[in-house]
């Protein structure tokens, strides 16, 4: 890993009005420093300088990014970790067992579940580029929840059966996704999966670790309750 490569679009947009994601923000960075001593209007066409700028920055890193992305291989970023070297007294990775979050506070109900949102093989971020998931034997569905066997059958469901999530919360408000397909998956007790963003509205605003404000979106507490809807067809690798 640690690799950096190039990457260019493949379609044509979908319409005129569309700006890239760079030019968004030059013209955002225009129109409120004016006075700014960056070319933000040259950034908008030449991504070299942009590249340029990282190079000043993180020389030892990027040093000749810009040459460097001629290559169609890309290059590899010398991280001490990719050559399991680990700047720590003992000179090894160490692990830090931290305090859960506020957020995971006890409910007492059997019943609850902590859902973890996750990525599936074909998506980058929020980025979407199939339905099919070759990490996990999922293919032509993203509504789907990994769930461990015993904790299925404990609730008398059936591998592959159509349920509906519902979180957990005191504010007067329900998060609830419908139409999700059960999968048998090796997680630990209790704790089951999905992808996001589909089960993004399971995830509360306020649910948030109160330090760093990052959302707490691997331990969603939550409960199978039963769907009014149908999901699209799934097949499973194996």
């Amino acid at each position: 890993m640690s690799n950096v490569t190039a990457s260019r679009g493949v379609f044509e947009p979908v319409s005129t009005s569309m700006l890239p994601e760079t030019e968004i923000v030059c013209r955002i960075a225009m129109a409120t420093l004016p006075d700014s001593k960056l070319p933000w209007a040259r950034y908008i066409d030449d991504y070299s300088l942009i590249r340029d700028k990282i190079a000043e920055v993180y020389p030892a890193i990027y040093a000749d990014f810009s040459e460097k992305m001629k290559d169609p291989h890309g290059f590899h970023l010398d991280i001490p970790p990719r050559r399991r070297v680990w700047m720590t007294p003992s000179g090894k990775a160490n692990f830090l067992v931290m305090q859960g979050l506020e957020v995971n506070a006890v409910i007492n109900d059997p019943a609850m579940l902590r859902l973890a949102t996750i990525r599936s093989h074909d998506q980058y971020n929020t980025t979407i580029y199939s339905n099919n998931d070759r990490y996990r034997g999922v293919y032509n569905n993203r509504l789907v929840i990994f769930m461990n066997k015993q904790d299925r059958e404990d609730r008398g469901l059936e591998n592959g059966a159509v349920v509906a999530l519902e979180t957990y919360s005191d504010d007067g408000y329900r998060r609830y996704v419908d139409g999700l397909r059960i999968l048998d998956y090796p997680m630990p007790r209790g704790a089951i999966a999905g992808y996001y963003p589909e089960l993004n509205p399971l995830l509360p605003l306020d649910f948030h670790d109160e330090t760093s404000g990052t959302p707490a979106a691997k331990a969603i507490p939550v409960k199978v309750v039963p769907s009014v809807a149908s999901a699209a067809p799934i097949r499973i690798a194996g």
